[in-house]
């Protein structure tokens, strides 16, 4: 396994990190949509689910990289070396774990995401939280990233599944290769599941915010939404 790999899934967790994690707290008044599907409701604890998962992974990767370097904890030992030798090579011949392009693809949309999410951490500031919320002073931001689509921090999220799926549900990852997901079966189900549940909280929300801010900023907002007629991608959705 290369270093540049271990590198790169470091990177990529780290700034998975910082775009799942909640800029501001909900605030215990101003929430809206609290009628939606409850699996959709649970946006910001799947985020929190998402961030342990993949640095679980980014930890085995790691640690599959260190094995012939660093002795395991003796405690440990017997865990660990079973998570880290591959069922489809035992004999670790020729190296499971290595850098694909889908790896590469991967750890790009996931960065940019990343980039795309907080950028919209800081144009909204105090206004953006994991729920739905309406502030004090809310006023309807229309520069930067919403200035091409009017929903890009979904499109930051959609960025970061596609990423971390291309990065660790694909050949050559710890998870597929070692992990539990050794069934090629397996991992596009979680895939399928992953994006689904994604996409529609991202469509769930984009039509509750789109109807907020049409009662809150009325002839702005038209004007705004016929100006940037796209939730995530301009030309495309």
């Amino acid at each position: 396994m290369p270093v540049s790999r271990v590198a790169l899934v470091l990177i990529q967790a780290f700034a998975n990190q910082l775009a799942c994690t909640p800029p501001n707290p909900t605030p215990s008044k101003g929430r809206y949509h609290t009628d939606e599907l409850y699996i959709l409701q649970i946006a910001p604890f799947i985020f929190k689910c998402h961030q342990i998962i993949f640095w679980l992974c980014a930890t085995f990767e790691v640690l599959y990289f260190l094995q012939p370097y660093i002795p395991l904890p003796s405690p440990l030992t017997p865990t660990l070396t079973s998570a880290l030798v591959c069922p489809s090579n035992p004999n670790q011949s020729s190296d499971p774990i290595h850098v694909t392009p889908s790896f590469i693809t991967g750890i790009i949309s996931v960065v940019l995401g990343s980039y795309v999410r907080l950028d919209c951490f800081r144009a909204l500031g105090r206004m953006f939280t994991f729920d739905l919320t309406i502030h004090p002073e809310h006023t309807l931001i229309t520069n930067r990233f919403y200035a091409y689509v009017r929903h890009p921090a979904y499109t930051g999220s959609l960025l970061l599944v596609g990423g971390l799926t291309l990065s660790h549900l694909t050949k050559g990852s710890w998870l597929t290769e070692c992990g539990p997901l050794t069934s090629s079966g397996s991992a596009l189900v979680v895939w399928a599941l992953w994006w689904l549940w994604t996409i529609c909280v991202g469509v769930s929300r984009a039509h509750a915010e789109d109807r907020q801010m049409r009662k809150l900023f009325k002839d702005e907002w038209d004007v705004y939404a016929a100006n940037v007629p796209w939730w995530f991608f301009p030309g495309i959705i």
